[in-house]
């Protein structure tokens, strides 16, 4: 960064001006002679003087323009000269008097200042007071007023015949050139930093891109991982992102870290040789790996040369491979991609596994207690020799009412013979003895439904046994569809989770290079060059310009 020269700023004055109190007296030269009052008209002006005055006279000149434009009065010049006096002010005029006085902050027409000066020259002559006027004031009195410092000449001493001006118009062109001088010798420092700090690395970068680098081929694919339709009957919130983008967002990213990683760098390897690959000697240093290089320096080229975006708006990944030849990058590409469909799978397949692991189960130890209560049932079946005791009960409490009415109508029958006065013994001894059998056949019925056997239990607890059997039977049947029918749904779950990995762009092999873009790096490189000079330049100016404030 360049900054515009500071030159000085001058004024030409002539020589019948009065120089300013910045000029010493000792350093003034001889004043001029005095010219005669009447001169010939057809006498021409002296030259004018070459003399250069300094920036402070020229603003003393302006200060005592400005104060004779006051209108001050003679007493008031005369009482400036005597304050500056008192201070030990050397001044060439009245007027710079006052000027010196106002520097200092002394205003030397203040009324404590006048009476000082008064009471002093009264005590020293007689305490007469200053007048105004030269009739008030004699000779001796006016010999005491402080004189002004006569003006010198500031001629400088002239070779005989050089004219002025032409000596003042080449100190001007010397300035002139002085300053382009200047401007000159900074733009070519310019010129020689951007050189070297800008143009010659972009030259430097532009032939390796041009003239060195090894073209490379970019192979491009795209795939989106996809999620089986829910069913029909499936319903809530979960229901309306199934199939979009959304669903399977999770699932995508997860595939774009793993190809992105190390582990996928490291199987690519040992599948298709990726570091032999970029190790040929064809290649540029610049792009090719070492051949001892490892897995860290390997994972830094596989970075640079393979590249996967997600795009979450379609749920699309997409895939730039690049190498050395157009074949290999087919080769990678078509790699990487089984890799995902592979990591797709692997991503869901433990909560498939899981779900139907607990849906088998399950249903596996309803089918076990179901086998076991038939079996249960069939022993109680075998020891009571019946395949339903309810079947039995049901014949021997028929057996029994059957008895039972029969027992009643004997009864009858014995209550109508021995109604009659002379009843028939024999007859009545019959009734009698039928009516014992049949209530003796009616107790060794009931005493078979509850008398124990040799096991120690009836048959009311055998058939209670049973019935328990069967119910339990018929419980484990319902237990066993249930499970059946939870394995059905969790294989259909299992089903939904199913991700699958679809191929929109195939990969395949480029025709001519895709890489290096000379121009554009080239460009880009010469941007970034002049970026970091300017930053640098801006530095340095304004830590500059702090030191030098």
């Amino acid at each position: 960064m360049t900054m515009k020269p500071k030159a000085r700023k001058f004024r030409l004055r002539t020589p019948d001006q009065k120089p300013t109190a910045e000029q010493p007296a000792e350093t003034a030269q001889p004043a001029e002679q005095p010219r005669p009052k009447q001169q010939p008209p057809a006498e021409p002006k002296p030259p004018v003087d070459g003399n250069i005055d300094t920036p402070n006279q020229v603003a003393a000149e302006t200060d005592i323009d400005a104060i004779r434009k006051e209108g001050l009065t003679g007493r008031q010049l005369r009482m400036a000269r005597r304050m500056a006096q008192k201070h030990n002010i050397t001044a060439v005029s009245d007027f710079d008097a006052v000027r010196q006085l106002r520097a200092r902050g002394i205003d030397p027409f203040e009324r404590s200042s006048i009476l000082e000066i008064v009471t002093q020259e009264g005590g020293n002559g007689g305490g007469q007071l200053p007048s105004a006027g030269p009739a008030m004031t004699g000779a001796p009195r006016r010999a005491q007023l402080p004189q002004t410092v006569p003006q010198k000449s500031r001629a400088l001493t002239e070779p005989a015949g050089e004219d002025p001006a032409e000596r003042r118009a080449s100190e001007i062109l010397r300035i002139q050139q002085d300053i382009a001088r200047r401007r000159r010798r900074k733009l070519i420092a310019l010129f020689s930093r951007l050189a070297v700090f800008v143009l010659l690395p972009t030259i430097l970068t532009g032939y390796y891109y041009f003239m060195i680098a090894t073209p490379m081929y970019a192979t491009k694919s795209a795939f989106v991982i996809q999620q089986a339709q829910p069913s029909s009957g499936s319903s809530g919130f979960g229901s309306l992102l199934q199939g979009t983008s959304m669903a399977t967002q999770a699932d995508a990213i997860a595939v774009q870290e793993y190809l992105l990683s190390l582990g996928a760098m490291t199987r690519l390897d040992e599948n298709e040789g990726f570091k032999e690959h970029y190790s040929q000697e064809w290649i540029d240093p610049i792009q090719r790996l070492a051949s001892d290089a490892s897995d860290a320096d390997a994972y830094k080229v596989y970075q640079r040369h393979v590249t996967i975006g997600y795009d979450p708006t379609e749920g699309t990944l997409k895939m730039e491979i690049v190498a050395a030849d157009p074949e290999t990058s087919q080769r990678f590409s078509e790699a990487l991609i089984s890799y995902a469909e592979q990591r797709v799978d692997q991503l869901t397949q433990r909560m498939r596994e899981d779900q139907m692991s607990g849906a088998l189960a399950y249903y596996q130890e309803a089918e076990q207690r179901r086998d076991a209560a038939l079996q249960e049932l069939l022993r109680i079946q075998t020891e009571l020799e019946t395949i339903s005791p309810d079947s039995e009960i049901q014949l021997i409490m028929g057996q029994i009412n059957n008895l039972e009415t029969r027992r009643q109508d004997k009864i009858l029958e014995l209550a109508s013979l021995q109604s009659v006065t002379r009843p028939s013994e024999a007859r009545v001894n019959a009734v009698e003895g039928e009516i014992s059998s049949l209530e003796g056949s009616i107790g060794e019925l009931r005493q078979q439904l509850t008398e124990a056997t040799g096991d120690g239990s009836s048959l009311a607890t055998k058939t209670t046994e049973l019935r328990a059997a069967e119910e339990n039977y018929q419980f484990q049947i319902v237990l066993v569809e249930q499970a059946l029918a939870s394995m059905d749904a969790a294989r259909n779950e299992a089903n939904r989770q199913v991700r699958y990995l679809s191929t929109s762009v195939e990969p395949i092999a480029p025709d001519d290079p895709t890489y290096p873009k000379a121009f554009e790096n080239t460009l880009v490189a010469l941007l970034i060059f002049a970026g970091i000079y300017l930053m640098i330049s801006l530095t340095a100016s304004v830590l500059r310009e702090q030191v030098s404030s």
